[in-house]
């Protein structure tokens, strides 16, 4: 007399200050509430904690979910989107890259417009900078794991990558 229960994904963006007890308080109303935490890429930077969350839920707790999770509002403010299905017919392609130089406005903003005309996505990007030990400088540094649809050229897409590095003075190392 088993019924299967179809399953849903939210994808839950966080954003707080920091301070202890955050992530507990998402898992415990997350799990007190049917929903198994399934992937999520958090942090903490300059006393701000921002997340996002991906949960499946049972198709019919989501709202119960929903309403649990605005009950911490003023601990952290948190928005719940449907997910994707992931139904893209063609498997995608990944591939990731760091990119190193002195640090200037407008890196991020000419690389990530050169992924874009490319019809690259990003799926994850963390960046920072730092003294550059030599030069007295700032350094920037990226790493960035990118995906493109089996229509696009991806070895175009990495010769234009190449030729914005020449352009603005930084190294964009490649794997594949």
């Amino acid at each position: 007399m088993g019924t299967m229960s179809l399953m849903a994904t939210l994808v839950l963006t966080v954003v707080g200050d920091d301070r202890s007890g955050l992530v507990a308080a998402v898992a415990d109303v997350v799990g007190s509430n049917g929903g198994n935490w399934e992937r999520s890429q958090l942090a903490e930077l300059a006393g701000a904690f921002a997340g996002i969350i991906e949960v499946s839920v049972p198709d019919v707790r989501v709202d119960e979910l929903r309403a649990a999770l605005s009950d911490l509002d003023g601990l952290l403010t948190i928005t719940a989107h449907p997910g994707s299905t992931g139904a893209d017919a063609a498997s995608p392609r990944s591939f990731a890259f760091t990119v190193l130089g002195n640090d200037r406005p407008g890196i991020v903003r000419e690389i990530t417009s050169t992924l874009t005309a490319h019809g690259v996505s990003i799926d994850r990007m963390s960046t920072e900078t730092r003294d550059a030990a030599m030069s007295g400088g700032r350094l920037f540094e990226a790493t960035i794991a990118a995906k493109a649809p089996a229509s696009v050229d991806v070895d175009a897409a990495q010769a234009a990558l190449e030729e914005l590095a020449a352009e603005i003075q930084v190294d964009v190392t490649l794997s594949v």
